[in-house]
C-alpha cells in the first residue's frame, strides 16, 4: 500500500446488501469505510421492490460481519427460516446496520464520475501511486469530491433495466410510450397500480422470475372481485420448453418452484396467452391509444393497455469511464468471473464462490462487486456478495491466505440450471432452462415465491 494514500478511507458506492456488508468487513479488519449512497435512506434500491419476497431465507441473507456489529445493539435475527420481502429486509436488517455504521454513511450522494487524482485513463505515469478520486452530487445539485486508496463499488444494476427491444436497445416508439410502459413487477396491493392494471390487457415481456412474478400477480387479480377481465399476453423471446417454469416441486429453492408453478398455473387456467418466439421491434399505438407490439418478423400483436418489461438489468458504467475495467463482451462482468457465471452454463447454486482474484481489474484497487459485478447474468445470491466483500476486505488488509480462502458453501439449488441465453427450446433444454433472476420476490397467497434474485 503506498504511504500517500495509505490513510485514506475506501469508499464503497451504494449503500445496499452488498456494499452495506463491505463497510462491515472492511471495520472488522481495522480499515475505514466511506459509504456513499445515492438514495435518502439504506437500500434505497430494495426497497423499491418492498412488497416482493425474497426466495432465500434470513439464513442466507444477513452477512455475518454485519451480524457481530449489531449484535451489541440488541439486534436479533429474524427466524433463520422465514422469507424476508424487500421490506422486511430493509427495514429489520440493512437500515439498522446502516444506523450502526453512523456517518460513515452518506445519504443523498450521487456518483457522478470516479479517477485517478491528476490521471485520466490515457496516463501511465505514476499510476498506481495515486488515489483515487470520487466525485458525488448532492440534492440541491452541489459537488463533492472525495479520495480513497480503493474503491469497491456496490452499486447494483436496479436503475438500468433492460428494455423491451429485441436488439437491446428500446424498440421503436418504445421511449415515447412510456406512459404505458413499466421496467418493475406491480406492487397490486398500492390502490392506484391496482387501478393500472385492473380490467386491463397487459403485455409481460420477459421470461425469468420476475416475469413469472408478474404473471402470478396478474392471474390472481383477475380472480379477485375488481380485476374482472384483467388477461395476460406473455411474450417470450424463445419458446417453451420444459425448463421454462424452473423446477415446480422438484426446485429445491422452494419459494422459487413455488413461482414457477403459479406462472404455470396463469397460463393452464387462462389468465395468460403466451406468445413465443417473438422479439419486440416497435410499439406503435392505435386509434384508441392503446398500444400494438410488432415483432422483428412483422407480427403484429392485439392492442393492449399497459406493457410490463422484465427483460433484465445491466450495469451503469458510465460513471467508471475514466477507470481501465476488465470487462467480458458479452457479460460486462470482470473477465475472470464472466466463466463462472455463464448463464448458459451456470445457475445461482452452480457459481463456484469467487473473492478478489476474480473480481480484480487492469485499475488496481477498483472493485465492481454484488449484483454489479456479474454485469447481465442474472445468477446472483446475497451470499455470493457477502464473500467477494470478505475476500476484498481481507485483500486490502494485506491477509492475502484469507483473501484466497473460500469460505462458503452454496446451497444446492437443484434443478436450476443455466438461465438459458438460448431462443431454441431445444438449446434451452439441452442447458438446464432457467430459473433466476435479478433481486426481487413476492408471495402468492400463503407461499413463499420469488421475483428474482436468489
Amino acid at each position: 500500500m503506498n504511504a500517500s494514500t495509505e490513510a485514506l478511507p475506501v469508499v464503497v458506492i451504494g449503500a445496499g446488501p452488498i456494499g452495506l456488508a463491505a463497510a462491515a468487513r472492511l471495520i472488522e479488519r481495522d480499515i475505514e469505510p466511506v459509504v456513499l449512497e445515492a438514495g435518502p435512506a439504506a437500500a434505497t434500491a430494495v426497497q423499491d421492490w418492498s412488497h416482493v419476497r425474497l426466495f432465500s431465507p434470513w439464513s442466507e441473507v444477513v452477512d455475518p460481519a454485519a451480524e457481530k456489529l449489531l449484535a451489541p445493539t440488541g439486534w436479533v435475527r429474524p427466524d433463520s427460516a422465514g422469507y424476508p420481502s424487500g421490506g422486511d429486509w430493509a427495514s429489520l436488517y440493512l437500515q439498522p446496520l446502516a444506523d450502526v455504521l453512523g456517518d460513515r454513511v452518506r445519504y443523498n450522494a450521487t456518483v457522478t464520475g470516479v479517477s485517478r487524482s491528476g490521471r485520466d485513463r490515457i496516463v501511465d505515469a505514476d499510476r498506481e501511486a495515486q488515489p483515487f478520486v470520487i466525485h458525488y452530487t448532492r440534492p440541491d445539485r452541489t459537488e463533492q469530491r472525495i479520495r480513497a486508496r480503493a474503491v469497491i463499488d456496490a452499486s447494483g444494476t436496479w436503475s438500468t433495466p433492460s428494455p423491451a427491444g429485441g436488439s437491446g436497445l428500446p424498440a421503436l416508439g418504445e421511449k415515447t410510450a412510456a406512459d404505458r410502459i413499466s421496467y418493475r413487477i406491480p406492487d397490486l396491493k398500492d390502490p392506484a397500480v391496482r387501478a393500472r392494471y385492473a380490467g386491463k390487457r397487459t403485455a409481460v415481456i420477459g421470461s425469468g422470475a420476475s416475469a413469472f412474478t408478474a404473471l402470478a400477480y396478474l392471474a390472481d387479480l383477475a380472480t379477485s372481485d375488481d380485476g374482472t377481465g384483467t388477461h395476460t399476453t406473455w411474450i417470450l423471446r424463445r419458446g417453451i420448453s420444459g425448463s421454462t417454469f424452473g423446477g415446480g416441486e422438484a426446485d429445491q429453492l422452494p419459494a422459487r418452484g413455488a413461482l414457477g408453478l403459479a406462472a404455470k398455473a396463469a397460463v393452464d387456467d387462462g389468465y395468460a396467452d403466451a406468445v413465443t418466439g417473438f422479439r419486440t421491434d416497435a410499439v406503435e399505438r392505435d386509434g384508441g391509444g392503446r398500444l400494438v407490439l410488432v415483432g422483428e418478423d412483422g407480427r403484429r400483436l392485439d392492442a393492449i393497455d399497459e406493457v410490463i418489461v422484465l427483460t433484465g438489468l445491466r450495469p451503469d458504467l458510465t460513471f467508471l469511464e475514466e477507470l481501465r475495467l476488465g470487462l467480458d463482451e458479452r457479460l460486462q462482468a470482470p473477465v475472470e468471473l464472466a466463466p463462472l457465471i455463464d448463464p448458459n452454463q451456470h445457475s445461482c447454486g452452480t457459481v463456484y464462490p469467487h473473492g478478489v482474484n476474480e473480481l480484480s481489474h487492469p485499475e488496481k484497487d477498483l472493485y465492481l462487486v454484488g449484483m454489479k459485478s456479474y454485469g447481465r447474468a442474472p445468477t446472483f445470491l446475497a451470499m455470493t456478495g457477502y464473500e467477494q466483500v470478505r475476500s476484498i476486505a481481507a485483500h486490502l488488509a494485506g491477509d492475502q491466505e484469507a483473501a484466497a480462502r473460500v469460505e462458503l458453501t452454496l446451497p444446492e439449488t437443484g434443478v436450476c440450471g443455466g438461465a438459458g441465453l438460448f431462443d431454441e427450446p431445444a438449446a434451452a433444454e439441452e442447458n438446464g432452462g432457467g430459473c433466476c433472476a435479478a433481486p426481487a420476490t413476492l408471495t402468492i397467497g400463503a407461499a413463499p415465491a420469488s421475483s428474482g434474485g436468489c
